[in-house]
């Protein structure tokens, strides 16, 4: 069997390491896993109720349109149902996105150091991946716009970025989309939306009804704490979402994705909450690298890049050793790391690890 020529080479997407396999490789009890970007504190006690009601119906299909949900989400986020198309995790919208719009040829554009499941989908489709360089980790959006050419089908713009953690402020923003041609769509990627305090951040769904051409993407993975029930969402006009549609699987969202989903949106005080553990975090880890002078990029969801100045896989295998998961392997930034903003307890642990991980690797602290 002969694969399609484009997909041969195309890389694997590694997940942060799972905890009962550090536990078993390494032979720990306890392990803190800072590398995904999951919420430690869980999803919403109303939501883990709902799930819980809804297992007596396992046998039945979910519905295909999610029609509760998207009603209530419609009404929070001020939109029309028809603007809204769910998916197991916003990782599938962009890939409905790609295979209805891309041809082989097209070209979409991207920073070079952003989530990698944009770069990955146009590669399945044949579509060409034009990735400007990050300017101190944040978008370069000036460089984006002179890179679109007649070929341009997309740009992809992550915000907060993953994995750097910077904005785009809606000033540049709006700027950016104006100069935008009408006919080049742009995906704007707020999975980390609720997370941000900065005044100077967009609501991108407030933008939708002056930029046709604009998707917004978000999901109730992380500070909604249901990552592992896989729902996340898009947001654009009724006809670039009736064409996504027509490329969905019939039954892409679960019967306990659905109503945990449903539950979550409504207890927003859990999320509040959750919004400002995570301030308190980012306080406490910046506060912490500071003193032991290491820098790092501007933190706007629940993740922190900070340089560990030592190659960073070193480094992540003597954290995983003291039973501390986070992210490594960042292409252009090979001395840093990633990691969660944990509770302030796991927050503490992982400095104390970090410390003895560097005095292992020669870095003075």
């Amino acid at each position: 069997m002969n694969p399609k020529p484009n997909i041969v080479n195309l890389p694997v997407y590694k997940p942060g390491k799972p905890i009962e396999e550090v536990k078993k490789e390494l032979g720990l009890n306890d392990v803190i896993k800072l590398a995904s970007n999951e919420n430690p504190y869980g999803s919403s006690p109303s939501a883990r109720a709902a799930i819980m009601a809804e297992l007596d119906h396992l046998n039945l299909y979910p519905d295909g349109s999610a029609a509760e949900l998207t009603a209530a989400l419609a009404d929070h986020l001020g939109v029309r149902s028809n603007n809204i198309i769910f998916g197991c995790g916003s990782d599938e919208i962009i890939a409905l996105i790609a295979r209805a719009f891309f041809l082989p040829g097209d070209e979409t554009i991207m920073a070079d150091q952003t989530f990698s499941v944009y770069k990955s989908n146009a590669d399945i489709e044949g579509a060409i991946s034009i990735e400007v360089p990050l300017v101190n980790g944040t978008h370069d959006l000036d460089a984006m716009l002179a890179r679109i050419t007649e070929r341009t089908k997309i740009i992809w713009i992550c915000n907060p970025n993953n994995p750097t953690g910077t904005i785009v402020p809606e000033e540049a923003l709006v700027t950016f989309l104006n100069a935008v041609p009408a006919g080049v769509m742009v995906v704007l990627d707020e999975a980390y939306f609720e997370y941000v305090t900065d005044l100077s951040y967009s609501n991108g769904i407030k933008l939708l009804e002056s930029y046709p051409n604009l998707v917004v993407l978000r999901t109730f993975s992380k500070i909604y704490g249901l990552a592992a029930l896989r729902i996340g969402y898009g947001v654009a006009s009724p006809t670039i979402i009736s064409l996504i549609n027509k490329v969905r699987e019939p039954f892409n969202t679960t019967r306990l994705a659905q109503v945990g989903a449903l539950a979550a949106l409504a207890d927003q005080e859990y999320v509040q909450e959750c919004r400002r553990l995570n301030s308190a975090g980012i306080v406490q880890l910046q506060a912490e690298f500071k003193r032991l002078d290491l820098a790092f990029f501007p933190a706007h969801g629940n993740f922190i890049m900070v340089d560990v100045r030592k190659p960073a896989d070193g480094v992540f295998d003597a954290l995983l050793r003291q039973g501390i998961i986070v992210r490594a392997g960042q292409k252009l930034y090979p001395t840093y790391i990633r990691v969660t903003v944990g509770s302030a307890e796991q927050n503490k642990a992982f400095i104390t690890a970090l410390e003895q991980a560097l005095q292992e690797q020669g870095v003075q602290v």
